[in-house]
């Protein structure tokens, strides 16, 4: 129920997010969260109480959302308490949940190869290969501009990526000469993968889009999304041998602790354990 005063509310919200610096993506769910708030308690923003937000998350775990839903969820209605309600006396500070630790698929290197052949189009082969050799979030290779690529240094400039930070990544020998036939077809201006309007990049969804068809076409089976790629691009350079600390730096994480999780889903040690099976077989 968004009323005229729930209207003005969530307006001063966004206005606050962008203030506060937060990225479109983050400002798009956290407004998602609190219209579906509204929508639930079905009151005045400025009437809600303690009740009303222990009620509704009790309803999102009733319906299992996801653990990382529902702490979003919590974010960003402690984020309208502190910073447009300023309504001392709610306190959203209720526990989180645990965040589960799920494993990400990877795919083999044989499968990113059958993800790629499939693919006749050489602009959708361009991206998605540059994906797994650079370790790049889909929302950062559609943003990346002609003068982004520096062929002279070999490396790739990622500009205002997750956490609002420019990093470095490398720019490998077989996807320079990749982009190199690419440019010269599709002559791009601005955007290094122009959408239809040639003043805009790519969506994302695009590119989600033509991965799903790929791995159709190319028969991996596995459970996997865009993002898949640059999980493998990982857990590949960690089974190579490559130092994690390097591993971090070009995935652009802030903290170890999120490069870490590659560490669970590398084979490289694995493989070196000997079944008792094979003993007794």
């Amino acid at each position: 129920m968004i009323t005229d005063s729930n209207d003005n509310i969530i307006r001063k919200y966004t206005q606050e997010l962008t203030i506060q610096g937060y990225s479109s993506k983050t400002k798009k769910c956290y407004i998602s969260h609190i219209k579906r708030f509204i929508d639930y308690i079905k009151k005045d923003i400025i009437e809600i109480t303690e009740t009303d937000v222990k009620m509704y998350l009790s309803y999102l775990m009733e319906k299992e959302c996801s653990h990382s839903y529902v702490n979003q969820t919590i974010s960003s209605i402690k984020f309208l308490n502190e910073h447009v309600l300023h309504k001392l006396k709610l306190t959203v500070y209720v526990e989180r949940q645990k965040k589960e630790r799920k494993l990400p698929n990877i795919l083999s290197k044989k499968e990113v190869k059958s993800i790629l052949a499939s693919l006749q189009n050489n602009k959708h082969k361009t991206f998605l290969a540059l994906i797994y050799s650079s370790g790049l979030r889909v929302g950062e290779v559609v943003k990346l501009k002609i003068n982004d690529i520096d062929s002279q240094r070999m490396l790739i400039k990622i500009e205002q990526g997750k956490g609002n930070k420019d990093r470095y990544v490398m720019l490998s020998e077989s996807i320079l000469l990749q982009l190199r036939k690419y440019y010269k077809k599709y002559r791009p201006n601005k955007w290094l993968f122009e959408g239809a309007d040639k003043d805009k990049h790519i969506t994302e969804r695009t590119v989600q889009r033509i991965f799903k068809n790929a791995c159709e076409k190319g028969c991996v089976m596995k459970k996997v999304s865009v993002h898949s790629l640059r999980h493998s691009f990982a857990t590949h350079l960690l089974e190579s041998g490559t130092d994690i600390r390097y591993i971090q730096e070009l995935l652009g994480h802030s903290s170890s602790k999120t490069t870490e999780i590659y560490t669970h889903v590398t084979n490289k040690n694995i493989m070196s354990i000997k079944s008792p099976l094979d003993d007794i077989m």
